[in-house]
């Protein structure tokens, strides 16, 4: 099995700057390794999802790339900043959400949003205007004069990621942010995240749920024993774990026959009448095999394609429990 998925640049037209590289940060506590050489290099306006089992360093690099922590070794850039020689300009770049709020909840989300303009050294209007607006824009003004311990956790959630946006961060690093929601506010959230791309915001994403990973990030990472087991796009990592396969199912009895007569890799299941081929599940070899049924006049009547999940993925390169992820059936009909 390849450790990693290299991914090669489009040729053509110029690529956007770097938001986040980091070459060889390794970090240990005592005689534990937790990051033991980690090379990353993310674009601009893109989400990233960190993966990686409890314990694999995931908070630890979002807390030595935002400057809370330093690294033992290695090199790292933050919105073209060193981290190390410009840590100020890092932190002005940035916003940071974890997993626990940072809300007051003795405090108004109001108040709470003052504050963190007070924090940013906005003016009195300013702070009140840009605290309008980003209560509006998370849907809590009608609850803006309420104390925040009396907000469910979707509604903390938001508020959170409101007053990381008062400094208007070019990146932001959310830390498994929907941890403990329920699934409407993890919907909501991967809304707000959506919405924070668009407008041209990096997102660093760590996070155990794969369904996560799968619906919001542009590039993956999967964090396993200090180092970066894998790196691609989604549909990347799931070609690399083996068992993809295409199903052809047939109700003509003659038209099953001269398919696995002229599919001599596909296994056939005589009583089904179905054929099945492996496949990675790329376009490419979907579109070849639609191909040939045509070229022969061979009708199938059912195709199915099924490719290994991030949950394969995850399994398969962290040798850990399957993680979070709500069942789904893995096969698609086309």
């Amino acid at each position: 099995m390849p450790s990693s998925v290299m991914h090669t640049p489009r040729c053509g037209g110029p690529q956007p700057p770097v938001a986040v590289s980091t070459v060889g940060l390794r970090k240990s506590y005592g005689d534990k390794t937790v990051l033991d050489g980690i090379d990353l290099r993310i674009p601009a306006g893109s989400v990233f999802a960190l993966l990686g089992p409890n314990g694999a360093g995931k908070t630890t690099v979002v807390k030595i790339l935002s400057t809370l922590i330093t690294a033992d070794g290695g090199q790292a850039r933050v919105a073209g900043h060193d981290i190390a020689t410009s840590p100020a300009a890092v932190r002005a770049a940035i916003g940071v959400t974890g997993q626990f709020s940072a809300v007051d909840g003795l405090i108004t989300g109001e108040e709470n949003m003052l504050l963190m303009a007070d924090l940013h050294h906005l003016s009195r209007r300013e702070g009140r205007r840009v605290a309008a607006e980003l209560l509006e824009r998370f849907d809590l003004t009608d609850v803006a004069k309420k104390p925040a311990q009396s907000y469910s956790g979707g509604m903390k959630r938001r508020l959170d990621i409101a007053m990381t946006l008062v400094g208007d961060p070019r990146i932001i690093f959310l830390d498994e942010p929907t941890t403990g929601l329920d699934p409407r506010s993890r919907h909501n959230m991967w809304q707000i995240v959506r919405e924070l791309v668009s407008g041209g915001v990096t997102v660093f994403l760590t996070t155990q749920y794969l369904e996560e990973a799968d619906e919001l990030a542009d590039r993956i990472a999967v964090l396993n024993g200090g180092r970066i087991a894998a790196e691609g796009t989604a549909e990347e990592l799931k070609r690399i774990v083996p068992g993809g396969h295409i199903r052809l199912r047939f109700t003509d009895p003659a038209a099953y026959r001269s398919a696995a007569l002229a599919l001599r890799e596909a296994s056939g299941d005589d009583e089904a009448l179905s054929l099945q081929i492996p496949s990675d599940g790329s376009q490419r070899e979907l579109r070849s095999i639609l191909d040939w049924l045509d070229s022969v006049g061979v009708e199938a009547d059912e195709l199915t394609v099924h490719t290994p999940d991030l949950d394969d993925v995850f399994f398969a390169l962290t040798g850990s429990d399957r993680p979070n992820r709500p069942n789904q059936p893995k096969e698609a009909v086309r």
